[in-house]
């Protein structure tokens, strides 16, 4: 049995005459060879692992040979699956391991066909892709398609009810995001004409404080004029040369004092009800005291000593004459007899007095505003109402532009695919909150917000970050793209960065 170690897959595909012709001197021996059973490769069908769509491919020609798929060899067709490489691109063996690189297609009857790498057949280890076992020899894998094919059925219907559901769910979402857009479009309008009709209130108020603070300054004016403003005006000057003149003086007596006080002369220090510093040194010596008093001098009740003019002088310099001037109008400014206007009620009969009094309290202030009829003493009141109304339609104005930008930005974010996706499915789960408990923690996602982590045994909660993304690792309008979410610059973390949380959503019912 020397020729035992000739094996099939190694001879040439010849004819059957050269063969004998090579082994003459054991033509014995190959004629028994030949008349085993050929190897289970060599009964393999010519299909066997060959995906649908190439089947048709698979016909041997008119003459019993085959062309490569590529095109570039004409082999026999009994050389197809016969586990020897005979094609440049393997497509001579798609049911066996002998060409490195080509695929094997597992029919999987009851289930789902699937395609495996090549050099995984006939390994002895059953492939879950192929549920029949038709990748390994007859009897070394359970043919168990039948109940993977049930599971995988009953998977998908509830895949497919959840699919369904989340489409009704998507298009109330699509449809809550368009009612939105319908209301901010609105808003936007309203409050485009709201800002038109408060910029027109703005510079009519504006025009009225105008002409009310002309009337204002020129009633001053001619306040200003009276001999009591005047002499205010004459004392303030009177006391600003007498503070020069006092501080001229203390420093000369501080001059005059530094002097005398390096000459030892007697005399000064009694008219300054000191004693004389030998006299001091005298008493020292001999342990008595020497006392010196200054003559007293009378002084009027409520003269300033010299410390209260230091203190007082300059608040009484700093002294608003104009702000006492309307102060004093206020007080003793309102003349003994009234406008005719006031007068009228005793001539009118009782009935009509209430139709009066109304009349005149609507036209009256516009009268004054527009000086048409004046009262002294009220010129600077009508002035500051007039500008207060022209700050408080200015405030309300501003308010209602940031109102405008809000929705103008809110209208332009709606269909942003960055944020709430191109058609605004994500708009409905704004501001929505969610939270896990993990025992000693709650976490907090408020969608499109912020997240904290919330200790659940006392103290204040921490910021985990605001909403900064989507998934970065897909492109906006993508389904892989909506899976997770990013919250990036939370609370700074002790000597490390700033706190983050990543929030993935494993199962989506928005598709």
């Amino acid at each position: 049995m020397g020729l035992c170690y000739v094996t099939l897959p190694n001879l040439p595909h010849v004819p059957a005459q050269p063969k004998i012709t090579y082994l003459k001197r054991g033509q014995m021996f190959l004629w028994l060879l030949l008349a085993l059973p050929l190897p289970a490769v060599a009964a393999l069908d010519k299909t066997h692992g060959v995906s649908p769509a190439l089947q048709a491919k698979y016909i041997p020609s008119a003459s019993g040979t085959w062309f490569c798929l590529d095109g570039s060899k004409e082999i026999p067709w009994n050389a197809v699956n016969d586990d020897y490489c005979d094609c440049p691109d393997g497509s001579d063996e798609p049911g066996t391991s002998a060409c490195s690189g080509t695929t094997f297609y597992c029919e999987n009857v009851g289930h789902i066909g699937a395609t495996i790498p090549s050099s995984r057949v006939q390994d002895g280890l059953c492939e879950l892709e192929c549920c029949d076992g038709s990748d390994e020899a007859p009897g070394v894998c359970s043919n168990i398609c039948e109940e993977v094919g049930k599971e995988y059925r009953k998977r998908e219907e509830a895949e497919r009810k959840l699919r369904k559901t989340g489409s009704k769910i998507r298009t109330t979402y699509i449809a809550f995001a368009q009612k939105e857009k319908n209301r901010i479009e609105k808003l936007t309008v309203d409050l485009e004409r709201e800002v038109a009709s408060r910029e027109l209130e703005v510079e009519r108020l504006r025009d009225i404080a105008k002409r009310a603070e002309s009337i204002s300054a020129a009633e001053l004016e001619r306040k200003k004029q009276s001999p009591l403003y005047q002499s205010l005006l004459t004392h303030h000057m009177a006391l600003t040369s007498l503070r020069n003149e006092h501080n001229k003086h203390l420093e000369t007596e501080k001059a005059l004092g530094a002097i005398l006080d390096a000459l030892p002369v007697r005399g000064w220090e009694y008219l300054a009800g000191l004693p004389h510093i030998n006299d001091i040194r005298k008493g020292e010596d001999s342990g008595e005291e020497t006392q010196t008093q200054a003559p007293k001098v009378e002084e009027e009740e409520g003269v300033w000593n010299a410390d209260q003019i230091e203190r007082e002088l300059d608040r009484l310099l700093k002294t608003d004459h104009i702000s006492l001037l309307l102060e004093h109008e206020k007080i003793v400014g309102h003349p003994a007899t009234k406008s005719t206007l006031f007068e009228v009620t005793a001539y009118l009969p009782d009935s009509l007095v209430p139709h009066y009094v109304s009349l005149r309290n609507t036209v009256l202030p516009w009268l004054r505003v527009f000086g048409i009829e004046s009262d002294a003493s009220d010129a600077s009141d009508e002035a500051n109402q007039a500008r207060q109304a022209l700050s408080d339609a200015e405030h309300s104005l501003k308010l209602t532009r940031e109102e405008e930008e809000t929705a103008h930005h809110d209208l332009s974010a709606l269909f942003d695919p960055d944020g709430f996706g191109p058609e605004g499915e994500w708009k409905k789960l704004d501001g929505l909150c969610l939270e896990m408990d993990t025992g000693d923690y709650t976490y907090e996602v408020c969608l499109f917000d912020e997240a904290r982590q919330k200790p659940n045994k006392g103290g204040s909660a921490v910021s985990l970050g605001k909403f900064s993304s989507w998934n970065k690792l897909a492109e906006p309008g993508e389904l892989e793209y909506y899976t997770k979410q990013r919250y990036t610059q939370g609370t700074k973390c002790w000597n490390g960065p700033h706190r983050s949380l990543g929030v993935s959503c494993s199962h989506l019912a928005i598709r």
